[in-house]
């Protein structure tokens, strides 16, 4: 577990941080969102309006702040969040996206949505219950999609009298459980997302606590590309979204491929190939926002222009020619399946892998993850919706995965009904489950084994 501190201002607001919370059912979620959106001034007054006037509806005195979230009629009449809520607001020193996941085992599927882009993760735990068995699942789905920080937010301290020693059993219970699962930054935070302690501002009640705020954690904890490393250490990945050929007067030459920089970066005189041909050249321009630069980095948006003509198109990968992925035709992950209709050998499915989709077939299903015990349960015929399972899929077209462990945007992909186009799985190449916490990088980037 870190020990924070209290940083310099340093950061600019035109940094974004994609977080998402996690927790129990009651724990507080929407509460502390709530709480968040409110001290931080990020409401309208029309939308506080409307909560005072539901919360008054419903026999309360003080506005409920949970209702800013769950906007569901649903999540309104049970109390609980169903749903996830993406909220976005701003403060002077960072931009935020926020997603709200729902607490309850059903709604596994709709965490995985949530916390699959996320940088972040605040987990939250009632200080009354204690590490319970859904925290452990969060837990272990955020370490099974590589969110590089974690935020433990010891919620409710005011029901326990704001003791040290409760928020210090648990927030060592917490960390020892997440350590062995690979998790690399964890901090915790004692707070009560009721009255606002330690949720924006420091609060009186728990002297003992010298660290930051939630909010505070937030605008300073290192804003890092989903893959969790820094931008230049990341090998460079291009994913072609459209060949740009205007044919004018002006660029009767022009030949220009635009997308957006899934990782690392681009520089004019690289060496680089495209995948899946694995036709080489170099790059020899760079267009940003309408003019030549001459280096681009994730997450930019930018037309790569080559040294030579090479037939490229949408779904290829544009990579460094000494650091380029495997192709392959047989993928082997493991997948959250997210669709009501169940996942069986055989199924004929669409491939999405960044902007490339091809056909392909579920060839087996190996083993099915128990995230009560992190068991693999072997042979398990199918899987259905919220089941974390592996996968041996067959694609038609040789693709080039990444390990998810190395880069969460170029080693994810989409399991598709070719039928209707539902999403059927959200799949991570690379190694099982078991292997993650070996796998992946250190938060700096090394490797753990090192």
């Amino acid at each position: 577990m870190t020990t924070p501190t209290r940083p310099a201002e340093r950061l600019s607001a035109t940094t974004l941080l994609r977080f998402a919370t996690a927790g129990s059912v009651d724990d507080g979620k929407s509460t502390l969102v709530g709480r968040l959106l409110h001290d931080s001034k990020s409401v309208f007054t029309d939308q506080l309006e409307a909560v005072e006037d539901a919360s008054r509806k419903r026999g309360q005195e003080a506005p409920d702040l949970a209702l800013l979230t769950d906007g569901l009629r649903a999540e309104r009449e049970q109390g609980i969040t169903i749903d996830v809520a993406y909220r976005y607001f701003a403060t002077p020193r960072r931009r935020f996206i926020l997603a709200d996941t729902p607490g309850h085992v059903q709604y596994t599927r709709n965490m995985v949505t949530g916390a699959s882009t996320a940088g972040l993760t605040v987990i939250l735990v009632d200080a009354r219950h204690g590490v319970v068995e859904q925290t452990r699942r969060h837990a272990a789905l955020t370490a099974l999609l590589r969110v590089p920080h974690v935020v433990l937010a010891v919620n409710k301290m005011d029901l326990v009298d704001y003791a040290e020693p409760v928020f210090a059993a648990i927030a060592e219970e917490f960390t020892a459980y997440a350590a062995s699962l690979g998790v690399p930054e964890i901090t915790a935070i004692p707070i009560s997302a009721l009255t606002g302690d330690n949720v924006v501002e420091p609060s009186a009640n728990t002297p003992w606590y010298r660290g930051p705020s939630v909010l505070e954690h937030l605008e300073t904890v290192p804003v890092s590309p989903l893959s969790g490393a820094g931008q230049d250490a990341e090998p460079a990945r291009f994913p072609v979204q459209c060949v740009i050929r205007p044919r004018t007067a002006e660029h009767p030459d022009y030949r220009g491929y635009a997308g957006r920089i899934e990782a690392g970066a681009f520089r004019v005189g690289d060496a680089v190939t495209v995948l899946p041909s694995g036709h080489t050249s170099a790059v020899s321009g760079i267009d940003l926002l309408g003019r030549a630069v001459h280096t681009a980095r994730a997450p930019q948006s930018v037309t790569l222009l080559l040294a030579d003509d090479i037939d490229i198109s949408r779904g290829d990968l544009i990579v460094p020619s000494g650091d380029a992925p495997p192709t392959t035709q047989e993928v082997e992950a493991t997948v959250c399946h997210l669709a009501d209709t169940p996942l069986t050998v055989g199924l004929r499915v669409l491939l999405r892998h960044t902007t490339r989709t091809v056909q392909a077939i579920v060839r087996d299903i190996p083993s099915r993850l128990s995230l009560d015990d992190l068991s693999q349960h072997p042979a398990p015929g199918q899987l259905v919706a919220n089941d974390i399972g592996r996968v041996v899929v067959r694609t038609a077209e040789p693709i080039a995965l990444d390990p998810y462990a190395r880069s969460r945007a170029t080693g994810s992909f989409l399991l598709i009904d070719p039928a209707d186009g539902t999403t059927l799985a959200a799949g991570m190449a690379g190694g099982s489950f078991g292997a993650a916490a070996a796998d992946a990088p250190g938060p700096d980037g090394t490797d753990r084994d090192s």
